[in-house]
Order: C-alpha cells, then sequence, then structure tokens
C-alpha cells in the first residue's frame, strides 16, 4: 500500500490537475475548471502542455530521449519559452529540489543518479517541445506519431495527452526513486554492444550467467536490455557478466562493449522490486488513450487503450527496451513513399544516430532540438 500522505496526493490529481489542451491548428489554450471548493494542500500543480489535434493533414513523428542523455547545462534559455517556467516550477513542488538549478549549475554526479536524472531529462524535453512550437508550430500542429526511449515514454504520453504533466512527473518520480532502490540490491550495470554480424547475443549472455553460476551466483542475471539497431544492444545484468562479456568480447565477435553511466541493470528481471510502486501509482493517476500513434518500447507496438498504457509501461521496467522494432513499426513504408519528418525533443541525438542505422532515408528527415537557447 502506499503511503497515506502519496494516496492523498494521487488523489488530489483527479481534482485539478489538467493541462491545457491544444486541440486547434492554432493551439489556444483554454483552462478546464477546477472543482468549487478549495483543493487539498497536496495539490500538484497544474502546467500547461502542447499536444496536437487529433487528425493533423501533416506529417511528423517526435522522438523523446531516455537516461543517459542528461548532461549540465541543460535548460538554459528555455525558461522564456511558453510554459517552461510552470514547468520548473511544478517540478519544484512535486520532487522537493530546484529541477533547474540541478540541471543548469549540476553538479554532474548529482544530475547522473538515477532519481534526479530521469525528471531532469522528462521536464526538458517537454520544454524543448515549447521551444520547437515557438521556432516551427506546424511541427507540432502536424504530429501523427511519437515515441519515447524508456523514461522518455512518459514524455510521449503526455504530449499525446494520455497524460498529464503533473502526474507523469510524480510517476516518474515514484518510477526513479524504485529503480534506484533496485540498483542497490546487488552490483549491476548496462554494456552498449556493437557486434559483427556473426555475434550471437543471447548466447553470450548465457555463457556470461554460466560463468556467474561458477562463482556462486544464484539466479544470475545477464539479457538484452535494449535493441538499438543491426548489430546494436545494450546488455545488462549482474556486474559480474558484464565483467565476462568486456574480458571475451573479442571471441565473442563484440567490437565494442562499453559500460554505460546507469546505477543498475535496467529493463531485465533486476528491476522486479521496481514495478510495484510504480503499478501502484499508475492506479491513481488519470491515463487515457493517447491522441496520436504513440509505440510501446516493450514491443514496439502502438498503445491501443488507457489500461494498455498502464500495463505496458509497468512491464517495460523488466523488458528489453525494443526501440529498433518500434522504429521499424513508425517508418515502415510502401516503395517511393514520403517519409515524415522527425524531431527529437531532449538532451542528446543519440535517437537521430539509430534512425540512421535503423533507416537511412527516415533519417535525411531527422532534426534535433536542442534542450539549451540564447538567453536573449
Amino acid at each position: 500500500m502506499l503511503a497515506p500522505k502519496v494516496v492523498g496526493m494521487a488523489a488530489a490529481f483527479r481534482w485539478k490537475v489538467r493541462p491545457v489542451l491544444y486541440l486547434s491548428r492554432r493551439l489556444s489554450t483554454q483552462e478546464q475548471a477546477g472543482p468549487p471548493d478549495s483543493p487539498p494542500e497536496s495539490q500538484l500543480p497544474a502546467v500547461k502542455v502542447r499536444r496536437p489535434r487529433k487528425d493533423p493533414r501533416g506529417h511528423s513523428v517526435l522522438l523523446f530521449p531516455g537516461q543517459g542523455s542528461q548532461f549540465v547545462g541543460m535548460g538554459k534559455g528555455l525558461t522564456k519559452y511558453p510554459n517552461v517556467k510552470e514547468m520548473f516550477s511544478a517540478a519544484q513542488k512535486i520532487l522537493g529540489y530546484d529541477l533547474l538549478t540541478l540541471c543548469l549549475e549540476g553538479p554532474e554526479k548529482d544530475l547522473l543518479k538515477t532519481v534526479h536524472c530521469q525528471p531532469a531529462v522528462f521536464v526538458t524535453s517537454l520544454a524543448a517541445v515549447e521551444k520547437l512550437h515557438h521556432e516551427n508550430p506546424k511541427a507540432i500542429e502536424t504530429c501523427v506519431a511519437a515515441a519515447g526511449f524508456s523514461v522518455g515514454e512518459f514524455a510521449a504520453l503526455v504530449f499525446a495527452g494520455a497524460m498529464n504533466f503533473s502526474e507523469a512527473l510524480y510517476a516518474v518520480k515514484v518510477r526513479a526513486e524504485a529503480m534506484q532502490k533496485a540498483s542497490e540490491l546487488v552490483p549491476s550495470g548496462m554494456l552498449s554492444v556493437v557486434g559483427r554480424p556473426q555475434a550471437h547475443y543471447k548466447y553470450a549472455c548465457l555463457q556470461a550467467r554460466e560463468h556467474c553460476k561458477s562463482l556462486g551466483i544464484e539466479d544470475p542475471v545477464c539479457s538484452v536490455a535494449n535493441y538499438l539497431f543491426p548489430d546494436g544492444r545494450v546488455i545488462a545484468g549482474h556486474q559480474q557478466a558484464l565483467d565476462f562479456l568486456q574480458q571475451n568480447s573479442r571471441r565473442l565477435e563484440f567490437i565494442r562493449a562499453k559500460p554505460l553511466p546507469v546505477s543498475g541493470a535496467f529493463h531485465t528481471e533486476l528491476m522486479a522490486s521496481a514495478t510495484k510502486p510504480l503499478k501502484e501509482v499508475l492506479q491513481q493517476v488519470e491515463v487515457r488513450r493517447p491522441e496520436i500513434r504513440v509505440y510501446s518500447n516493450v514491443d514496439g507496438k502502438r498503445y491501443m487503450s488507457e489500461s494498455h498504457v498502464r500495463k505496458q509501461l509497468v512491464k517495460q521496467l523488466v523488458s528489453p527496451v525494443k526501440w529498433e522494432q518500434a522504429l521499424h513499426e513508425i517508418y515502415e513504408r510502401m516503395q517511393g513513399e514520403n517519409f515524415p519528418q522527425t524531431y527529437e525533443l531532449g538532451p542528446g541525438k543519440q535517437l537521430g544516430v539509430t534512425l540512421q542505422k535503423c533507416n537511412r532515408k527516415a533519417s535525411q528527415l531527422y532534426a534535433h532540438v536542442d534542450v539549451t537557447a540564447s538567453e536573449k
């Protein structure tokens, strides 16, 4: 059971935390009224978040990055755009610390922590939506699909109208804290791997698990956690398993095996203890069917209902991110058919790199919306 304070906060979600809906082509704003009585003190703040209309005539796709893309300095100059200042103000109330200052000034060691970087990437990615709308409103108004990598999926769902900003940020907070706690149970991590065509990733993981058993580790975990692009994977699990893969990378036909700066084995069975807190909070916040196509990390398929969203977001914690498969679903075209304009909104350009490796033609219409701007 969630603590009474959390239950009260979740109950408050249903009253007044409603973003302004941007349903016209002009993205005009209109606020939904709250209840006639005063909201409780635990009330989370309402924040305006831009969303597309349901049936846009144009074609654009928005991609939202995940943990690992963060950097000190992100968010600089973004508060001059509409709603961004309100986003960071709401984040401070929800998280209990000054997220904007952490993003702008660090220290880096604190920003790298799972409990901090997931909310940071989420908020700055949606701030980048405001920047894009200011610079190119048509890109927002004509969006037909969105996807997010790991925690980026929450930003995609907020943009698509499936969740409210403040509710989603609170869920991200619970998710990040639960994942951090799960990471501290056993030494674990993630390994970015690029292999030759003859590399067998699942067999390599099996050998790593057998090695762990020889060290006396019971029920060792080592599995593919991210499918990035052809011959590009992230493998996660017990630290001893990852050490084995690095030490035997040449024999396993790996061209590169590089540890990632994360605190645990995300998207594996080692995150099992994090699923319950996330499931509970997702049952208490409002979730709607996305207004545009949003693709799930779990299977690369689009979300079909609010119950589907809740189920897949929890399952995502212990399942590999099938990003390569999602990109194939999004960009599958008949020969000669045009591709949409793609925008990556958030820190880093890694999703653009994966798009280039998965679909070179689609990547020719890719643009990155930086999470910094001139302060003038």
